[in-house]
């Protein structure tokens, strides 16, 4: 089975589609059911990717690789390190989540809705397994068509504005990612004789700064918009206000991680001249910086409840973008433990707000207020989310937020002061957030007889509370997990940098060596 597993990850939730396709659209029930169970298979079938991955081989594992289109080069090639295999199992339990998320969220043409999940998830996945070029830019840009639909179809009032917004920044920045892949390509050409689009070739290229730096901001462009980074993050809010809950939590855990990936995976080792020249370092780092601050004053200023949440992300992603730019081990170890804390708590985040909408179908923050006297649960639950989200020591958060701090702070102190307000300023938001909307009395006479957390709310939330505590608790095993794919890319593109050392923040210095 290992060796075709990611295959199996990756086709279960299109098999899943495709058998969806053919139940009649009036067995609601069915279609709903068949939706969940695939979605779980989907999951399931990740778990031996995690329970057989070997922390201590810091190279590719579960390769699979065959011709695809020989005269172009192209072959079918997937394979994960540690960095991408955190990334597939965030991607699967966040499927899960969003697809039984949804069971009364959405009654409008509800085969269509989870066949667009569904179609999703496929996207996602491939994005983080795919190692040849090409195949990676075709599920890049599958990923557009259904989160399109899902926000354009089943979205708020403004859903057709937020949908076509999303679609075009998103397709502005994949088409000058494909100028500097195409530009890779043909380099190859002319210094090794033969076309190819893998990874592991393009590596092998030596090419002046110059055009180094002119194919990164081609992929920074490309990934930037994605994360999304300030001054790109406008259609953010709006997509992520206007998408039904499902899309919000996937958008969030999920879609941005593929741009910090973008960065990890290509910029770095595809262009390691361009990704430590000063000038680039600078314009990144401030731009991540700018956006820490920027979207944590914005959320200070929000009356609606989701669109809090959603400028939440600009500045979290601010502190990934930061760590992967440090170029140090710490800052870039950080910055992928981060993305998978991002997607849980932020995830945590949009799903309460989706259990209050549900309820009340207004996300104006001065429609709450008092929630705890009559839905104490969901007050603890919502508790849980904003600590976690804040970075509380103990919770998933803080060991994320505390590395990237600790590698900034290693390659320039004052990026790291700069840094810092940014975590006051998210502890500011996310408790004014929580004071008037659970605090206090009831004021609203519409809230006083609103249902707590029913079962199917506890096991949407339940996987997400225990994998935040584990990682707050016990971050030993992410660490090493992603300890070798770090150094070696660290070393690709600082060569001699530390001697190899590991990745060393908040483990026990005797573990860490």
């Amino acid at each position: 089975m290992n060796d075709n597993l990611l295959s199996i990850i990756l086709f279960t939730p299109l098999a899943g589609m495709f058998v969806l396709l053919f139940i009649p659209s009036a067995q609601r029930t069915l279609v709903k059911l068949w939706a969940n169970l695939t979605a779980i298979a989907g999951f399931a079938v990740s778990i031996p990717l995690a329970l057989n991955f070997d922390a201590s081989n810091g190279g590719y594992q579960f390769a699979e690789k065959a011709e695809w289109i020989p005269l172009l080069g192209v072959n079918y090639h997937l394979a994960v390190d540690g960095i991408s295999m955190l990334l597939v199992m965030l991607t699967t339990l966040t499927g899960m989540i969003a697809v039984l998320s949804s069971w009364t969220a959405v009654e409008d043409r509800i085969k269509s809705y989870y066949a667009m999940l569904l179609l999703l998830q496929t996207g996602m996945l491939g994005v983080f397994v795919s190692l040849d070029f090409f195949l990676f830019y075709v599920f890049w840009e599958v990923v557009l068509v259904p989160m399109y639909f899902l926000i354009g179809v089943w979205g708020g009032p403004r859903k057709l504005y937020a949908a076509i917004k999303f679609f075009l920044y998103t397709l502005a920045g994949s088409v000058l990612m494909l100028l500097g892949i195409l530009t890779l390509y043909f380099q190859h050409y002319q210094q090794f004789g033969f076309y190819t689009f893998e990874i592991a070739e393009l590596m092998k290229l030596n090419m002046p700064l110059h055009l180094e730096q002119w194919v990164f901001w081609a992929f920074f462009f490309g990934f930037a918009i994605k994360v999304p980074m300030f001054p790109f993050h406008t259609w953010l809010p709006d997509a992520h206000t206007e998408a039904p809950t499902a899309g919000s939590v996937i958008l969030a855990a999920v879609l941005l991680k593929m741009g910090t990936y973008g960065f990890i995976r290509f910029s770095l080792p595809l262009l390691p001249k361009a990704s430590i020249d000063a000038s680039v370092v600078q314009i990144v780092v401030a731009l991540s910086i700018i956006g820490i601050l920027y979207g944590a004053l914005v959320c200070l200023m929000q009356n609606d409840w989701k669109k809090l949440v959603a400028y939440s992300s600009v500045s979290h992603l601010g502190f990934c973008t930061l760590g992967i730019f440090s170029l140090n081990p710490n800052g870039i170890a950080g910055s992928v433990i981060q993305q998978i804390n991002h997607g849980i708590s932020t995830g945590m985040l949009f799903l309460i707000v989706g259990v209050a909408y549900e309820r009340r179908h207004t996300r104006d923050i001065k429609e709450y207020g008092g929630l705890a006297h009559v839905m104490p649960h969901f007050a603890k639950v919502f508790a849980f989310a904003l600590l976690s989200s804040a970075g509380m020591p103990l919770l998933n958060g803080f060991v994320g937020e505390f590395t990237i701090l600790q590698g900034a702070f290693e390659a320039n102190p004052v990026w790291a002061a700069l840094a810092v307000p940014g975590v006051v300023l998210g502890a500011a938001y996310l408790l004014w957030l929580y004071q008037r909307t659970i605090l206090g009395q009831v004021t609203v006479s519409s809230n006083l007889h609103l249902k707590d957390l029913n079962l199917r709310e506890w096991l949407v939330f339940a996987p997400l509370i225990a994998w935040a505590l584990w990682i707050g608790v016990y971050p030993k095993p992410y660490f090493e997990i992603l300890q070798k794919p770090v150094a070696q890319l660290v070393e690709r593109v600082k060569p001699g940098y530390g001697g190899g050392a590991p990745v060393q923040a908040v483990l026990p210095r005797k573990e860490a060596r």
